[in-house]
Protein backbone atom coordinates (compact mmCIF):
# COMPACT_ATOMS: atom_id res chain seq x y z
CA UNK A 1 0.00 0.00 0.00
CA UNK A 2 1.51 3.40 -0.95
CA UNK A 3 -0.81 5.90 -0.08
CA UNK A 4 -3.36 6.13 3.07
CA UNK A 5 -6.56 7.94 4.03
CA UNK A 6 -5.56 11.58 3.31
CA UNK A 7 -3.38 10.90 0.83
CA UNK A 8 -3.65 13.37 -2.51
CA UNK A 9 -3.21 11.45 -5.96
CA UNK A 10 -2.92 12.37 -8.99
CA UNK A 11 -4.36 10.87 -11.96
CA UNK A 12 -2.10 7.58 -12.82
CA UNK A 13 -0.14 7.46 -10.02
CA UNK A 14 0.68 4.12 -8.12
CA UNK A 15 -1.52 3.59 -5.33
CA UNK A 16 -1.33 0.02 -4.58
CA UNK A 17 0.61 -3.85 -5.52
CA UNK A 18 -1.05 -6.68 -5.69
CA UNK A 19 0.85 -10.06 -5.92
CA UNK A 20 -0.52 -13.20 -7.47
CA UNK A 21 2.27 -16.19 -7.80
CA UNK A 22 -0.64 -18.18 -9.46
CA UNK A 23 -0.56 -15.98 -12.82
CA UNK A 24 2.81 -16.07 -13.23
CA UNK A 25 2.40 -19.98 -13.44
CA UNK A 26 -0.20 -19.34 -16.06
CA UNK A 27 1.41 -17.07 -18.56
CA UNK A 28 4.17 -20.06 -17.90
CA UNK A 29 2.32 -22.17 -19.19
CA UNK A 30 0.24 -20.36 -21.89
CA UNK A 31 3.30 -19.40 -23.31
CA UNK A 32 5.14 -22.91 -23.01
CA UNK A 33 1.55 -23.93 -25.34
CA UNK A 34 2.37 -21.39 -27.81
CA UNK A 35 5.71 -22.81 -28.32
CA UNK A 36 4.42 -26.33 -29.14
CA UNK A 37 1.79 -25.28 -31.10
CA UNK A 38 3.82 -22.83 -33.12
CA UNK A 39 6.63 -26.18 -33.47
CA UNK A 40 3.36 -27.98 -34.84
CA UNK A 41 2.64 -25.33 -37.49
CA UNK A 42 6.49 -25.47 -37.96
CA UNK A 43 6.17 -29.05 -38.95
CA UNK A 44 3.50 -28.77 -40.83
CA UNK A 45 4.39 -26.28 -43.05
CA UNK A 46 7.66 -28.48 -44.03
CA UNK A 47 5.14 -30.97 -44.46
CA UNK A 48 2.96 -28.71 -46.63
CA UNK A 49 6.36 -28.15 -48.86
CA UNK A 50 7.17 -31.33 -49.52
CA UNK A 51 3.84 -32.39 -50.80
CA UNK A 52 3.98 -29.57 -52.98
CA UNK A 53 7.23 -29.92 -53.91
CA UNK A 54 6.21 -33.74 -54.91
CA UNK A 55 3.16 -32.78 -56.51
CA UNK A 56 4.78 -30.20 -58.56
CA UNK A 57 7.52 -32.99 -60.01
CA UNK A 58 4.43 -35.23 -60.78
CA UNK A 59 2.78 -32.35 -62.84
CA UNK A 60 6.07 -31.88 -64.97
CA UNK A 61 6.48 -35.35 -65.29
CA UNK A 62 3.22 -36.23 -66.47
CA UNK A 63 4.29 -34.14 -69.26
CA UNK A 64 5.90 -36.90 -71.07
CA UNK A 65 3.11 -39.62 -72.30
CA UNK A 66 2.42 -42.70 -70.37
CA UNK A 67 5.25 -41.74 -67.41
CA UNK A 68 2.64 -40.61 -64.75
CA UNK A 69 -0.69 -42.07 -64.05
CA UNK A 70 -3.57 -39.81 -63.44
CA UNK A 71 -5.15 -41.11 -60.09
CA UNK A 72 -0.89 -40.48 -58.69
CA UNK A 73 -1.29 -36.74 -59.67
CA UNK A 74 -4.71 -36.13 -58.24
CA UNK A 75 -3.61 -38.31 -55.05
CA UNK A 76 -0.42 -35.75 -54.76
CA UNK A 77 -3.45 -32.49 -55.29
CA UNK A 78 -5.01 -33.93 -51.94
CA UNK A 79 -2.36 -34.03 -50.10
CA UNK A 80 -1.22 -30.67 -50.63
CA UNK A 81 -4.91 -29.58 -49.88
CA UNK A 82 -4.56 -31.73 -46.29
CA UNK A 83 -1.51 -29.86 -45.66
CA UNK A 84 -2.38 -26.85 -46.46
CA UNK A 85 -5.50 -27.16 -44.12
CA UNK A 86 -3.17 -28.44 -41.43
CA UNK A 87 -1.33 -25.54 -41.74
CA UNK A 88 -4.07 -23.27 -41.47
CA UNK A 89 -5.29 -25.38 -38.19
CA UNK A 90 -1.85 -24.79 -36.70
CA UNK A 91 -1.92 -21.44 -37.24
CA UNK A 92 -5.02 -20.84 -36.01
CA UNK A 93 -4.25 -22.35 -32.89
CA UNK A 94 -1.08 -20.70 -32.81
CA UNK A 95 -3.15 -16.96 -32.59
CA UNK A 96 -5.53 -18.23 -30.18
CA UNK A 97 -2.73 -19.32 -27.28
CA UNK A 98 -1.21 -16.47 -27.92
CA UNK A 99 -4.76 -14.56 -27.50
CA UNK A 100 -4.47 -16.60 -24.03
CA UNK A 101 -0.85 -15.42 -23.39
CA UNK A 102 -2.03 -11.80 -23.82
CA UNK A 103 -4.95 -12.23 -21.82
CA UNK A 104 -3.16 -13.03 -18.90
CA UNK A 105 -0.96 -9.94 -19.26
CA UNK A 106 -3.46 -8.10 -19.50
CA UNK A 107 -4.71 -9.55 -16.51
CA UNK A 108 -1.27 -8.82 -14.91
CA UNK A 109 -1.63 -5.03 -15.16
CA UNK A 110 -4.47 -5.27 -13.19
CA UNK A 111 -2.48 -6.00 -10.28
CA UNK A 112 -1.13 -2.82 -10.04
CA UNK A 113 -3.67 0.11 -9.31
CA UNK A 114 -3.30 3.23 -10.54
CA UNK A 115 -5.20 6.21 -9.52
CA UNK A 116 -8.04 7.07 -12.46
CA UNK A 117 -8.03 10.88 -11.68
CA UNK A 118 -7.01 13.37 -9.59
CA UNK A 119 -8.52 13.39 -5.99
CA UNK A 120 -8.03 12.60 -2.26
CA UNK A 121 -8.04 8.86 -0.69
CA UNK A 122 -10.75 9.29 1.82
CA UNK A 123 -10.66 6.00 2.64
CA UNK A 124 -8.79 2.76 3.09
CA UNK A 125 -9.94 -0.43 3.86
CA UNK A 126 -7.28 -3.33 3.38
CA UNK A 127 -3.91 -3.76 4.85
CA UNK A 128 -0.87 -5.51 3.36
CA UNK A 129 -1.26 -9.35 3.58
CA UNK A 130 -4.82 -8.89 3.57
CA UNK A 131 -6.63 -11.04 0.48
CA UNK A 132 -8.37 -9.03 -2.63
CA UNK A 133 -10.66 -10.75 -4.63
CA UNK A 134 -14.37 -11.16 -5.25
CA UNK A 135 -16.38 -12.79 -2.44
CA UNK A 136 -19.05 -13.03 -0.45
CA UNK A 137 -19.63 -11.70 3.72
CA UNK A 138 -18.86 -7.76 4.93
CA UNK A 139 -14.62 -9.75 5.09
CA UNK A 140 -14.74 -10.11 1.39
CA UNK A 141 -15.16 -6.69 0.38
CA UNK A 142 -13.04 -5.95 -2.39
CA UNK A 143 -13.11 -2.21 -2.18
CA UNK A 144 -9.53 -1.39 -1.45
CA UNK A 145 -9.73 2.66 -1.75
CA UNK A 146 -12.15 5.33 -2.01
CA UNK A 147 -10.52 8.24 -4.16
CA UNK A 148 -12.91 11.27 -4.16
CA UNK A 149 -12.19 14.61 -6.45
CA UNK A 150 -12.97 17.69 -3.92
CA UNK A 151 -12.01 20.35 -6.55
CA UNK A 152 -15.36 20.20 -7.65
CA UNK A 153 -18.60 19.88 -5.66
CA UNK A 154 -21.82 19.79 -6.22
CA UNK A 155 -24.34 20.99 -3.07
CA UNK A 156 -27.60 19.83 -2.91
CA UNK A 157 -30.34 22.68 -1.68
CA UNK A 158 -33.91 21.55 -0.70
CA UNK A 159 -35.96 24.22 -1.64
CA UNK A 160 -39.36 24.83 -0.15
CA UNK A 161 -42.03 25.03 -2.64
CA UNK A 162 -43.19 28.41 -1.74
CA UNK A 163 -39.99 29.57 -2.63
CA UNK A 164 -39.46 27.98 -5.66
CA UNK A 165 -40.52 30.76 -8.00
CA UNK A 166 -37.02 32.64 -6.97
CA UNK A 167 -34.90 29.97 -8.41
CA UNK A 168 -32.94 31.46 -11.48
CA UNK A 169 -30.17 28.84 -13.46
CA UNK A 170 -26.54 30.87 -13.29
CA UNK A 171 -27.02 33.18 -9.64
CA UNK A 172 -24.33 32.79 -7.39
CA UNK A 173 -25.50 31.88 -3.86
CA UNK A 174 -23.87 32.41 -0.71
CA UNK A 175 -23.53 29.34 2.17
CA UNK A 176 -21.69 28.77 5.40
CA UNK A 177 -20.45 25.12 6.80
CA UNK A 178 -20.06 24.65 10.65
CA UNK A 179 -16.21 24.18 10.55
CA UNK A 180 -15.93 27.51 9.25
CA UNK A 181 -18.73 29.60 10.75
CA UNK A 182 -17.25 33.08 9.92
CA UNK A 183 -16.00 32.36 6.26
CA UNK A 184 -18.53 32.80 3.38
CA UNK A 185 -18.69 30.41 0.24
CA UNK A 186 -20.64 30.79 -2.91
CA UNK A 187 -22.10 28.60 -5.34
CA UNK A 188 -23.91 28.72 -9.01
CA UNK A 189 -26.91 27.09 -9.44
CA UNK A 190 -26.75 24.85 -12.11
CA UNK A 191 -29.17 22.17 -11.94
CA UNK A 192 -32.77 22.22 -10.98
CA UNK A 193 -35.11 18.92 -10.40
CA UNK A 194 -38.68 20.61 -11.08
CA UNK A 195 -40.11 17.89 -9.14
CA UNK A 196 -41.32 18.01 -5.57
CA UNK A 197 -40.90 15.46 -2.74
CA UNK A 198 -44.06 14.43 -1.76
CA UNK A 199 -42.89 14.06 1.92
CA UNK A 200 -40.72 17.35 2.21
CA UNK A 201 -42.51 19.66 -0.44
CA UNK A 202 -38.82 20.86 -1.26
CA UNK A 203 -37.57 20.95 -4.95
CA UNK A 204 -33.67 19.47 -5.10
CA UNK A 205 -31.72 22.44 -6.94
CA UNK A 206 -28.26 22.15 -7.20
CA UNK A 207 -25.03 24.32 -6.87
CA UNK A 208 -21.97 24.37 -8.30
CA UNK A 209 -19.13 24.66 -6.23
CA UNK A 210 -15.39 25.24 -6.86
CA UNK A 211 -13.46 24.07 -3.61
CA UNK A 212 -9.99 25.40 -4.65
CA UNK A 213 -8.17 24.97 -1.19
CA UNK A 214 -9.41 22.03 -0.59
CA UNK A 215 -11.56 23.62 2.98
CA UNK A 216 -15.14 21.78 1.77
CA UNK A 217 -15.68 18.37 2.39
CA UNK A 218 -18.62 15.52 0.97
CA UNK A 219 -21.20 15.10 3.02
CA UNK A 220 -20.79 18.68 4.82
CA UNK A 221 -24.24 20.38 5.78
CA UNK A 222 -24.04 23.69 4.55
CA UNK A 223 -26.33 26.64 5.55
CA UNK A 224 -27.67 28.43 2.21
CA UNK A 225 -28.95 32.36 1.79
CA UNK A 226 -31.63 31.92 -0.51
CA UNK A 227 -33.39 35.02 -1.90
CA UNK A 228 -37.22 34.83 -2.06
CA UNK A 229 -39.38 36.97 -3.49
CA UNK A 230 -43.10 37.81 -3.03
CA UNK A 231 -45.60 40.97 -1.87
CA UNK A 232 -46.14 39.93 1.66
CA UNK A 233 -44.37 41.84 4.06
CA UNK A 234 -41.81 39.81 5.93
CA UNK A 235 -42.01 39.78 10.07
CA UNK A 236 -38.84 38.57 11.79
CA UNK A 237 -39.29 37.68 15.88
CA UNK A 238 -36.72 35.80 17.72
CA UNK A 239 -36.21 31.89 17.57
CA UNK A 240 -37.00 31.67 21.17
CA UNK A 241 -40.32 33.79 20.92
CA UNK A 242 -41.96 30.76 18.56
CA UNK A 243 -43.31 27.83 21.04
CA UNK A 244 -44.11 24.77 19.52
CA UNK A 245 -46.22 22.22 20.60
CA UNK A 246 -48.23 18.81 19.86
CA UNK A 247 -51.34 21.24 19.05
CA UNK A 248 -50.41 24.11 18.18
CA UNK A 249 -47.22 26.71 16.67
CA UNK A 250 -47.47 30.34 18.60
CA UNK A 251 -46.33 33.32 20.22
CA UNK A 252 -46.76 34.96 23.42
CA UNK A 253 -47.96 38.74 22.62
CA UNK A 254 -48.22 41.37 24.89
CA UNK A 255 -51.90 43.07 25.33
CA UNK A 256 -52.39 45.86 27.92
CA UNK A 257 -50.07 43.64 30.37
CA UNK A 258 -51.70 40.42 29.62
CA UNK A 259 -50.12 37.33 27.87
CA UNK A 260 -51.86 36.64 24.27
CA UNK A 261 -51.02 33.03 22.57
CA UNK A 262 -50.94 34.39 18.81
CA UNK A 263 -51.15 31.26 16.35
CA UNK A 264 -48.72 31.42 13.51
CA UNK A 265 -46.59 29.51 10.89
CA UNK A 266 -42.68 29.49 10.54
CA UNK A 267 -40.61 30.57 7.50
CA UNK A 268 -36.75 30.93 6.70
CA UNK A 269 -34.76 31.41 9.27
CA UNK A 270 -31.95 34.20 9.19
CA UNK A 271 -29.47 34.11 12.32
CA UNK A 272 -31.02 34.17 15.26
CA UNK A 273 -34.41 35.35 13.48
CA UNK A 274 -37.26 33.20 12.18
CA UNK A 275 -40.19 34.51 9.75
CA UNK A 276 -43.61 34.08 11.19
CA UNK A 277 -46.95 34.34 9.36
CA UNK A 278 -50.13 35.03 11.48
CA UNK A 279 -52.40 37.64 13.50
CA UNK A 280 -49.38 39.67 14.10
CA UNK A 281 -48.31 42.94 12.83
CA UNK A 282 -44.48 45.05 12.92
CA UNK A 283 -44.21 47.03 16.37
CA UNK A 284 -46.31 44.30 18.38
CA UNK A 285 -44.60 43.62 21.55
CA UNK A 286 -43.97 39.57 22.15
CA UNK A 287 -42.10 37.62 24.59
CA UNK A 288 -38.49 37.08 23.96
CA UNK A 289 -38.22 33.67 25.93
CA UNK A 290 -41.60 31.98 25.48
CA UNK A 291 -43.08 28.61 27.13
CA UNK A 292 -46.08 27.31 27.05
CA UNK A 293 -45.66 27.47 30.73
CA UNK A 294 -46.83 31.05 30.41
CA UNK A 295 -50.32 30.86 30.01
CA UNK A 296 -52.80 32.97 28.41
CA UNK A 297 -53.78 36.32 30.85
CA UNK A 298 -50.82 35.71 33.24
CA UNK A 299 -49.44 38.95 33.39
CA UNK A 300 -46.11 40.41 31.18
CA UNK A 301 -43.63 42.71 32.11
CA UNK A 302 -40.60 44.38 29.66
Amino acid sequence: MLVDRGSVVKRGELLAELTAPEMQAQIAEAESKVQAVESERLQAVAQLAAAQSTSDRLKQASETPGAIAGNELIQAQKQVEAAQALVQSKQQASRAAAAVVQAQKDLEAYLRIDAPFDGVVTERLVHPGALAGPGSGPSADPVLLVIQDVSHLRLVVAVPEEDVGSIVVGVRMEFRVPAYPDRTYTGTVARVAHSLDEKTRTMAVELDVLNRDGSLSPGMYPAVKWPIRGARALLMVPKTSVVTTTERTFVIRDRNGRAEWVDVRKGTADGDLIEVAGDLKAGDMVVRRASDEIREGNPTRP
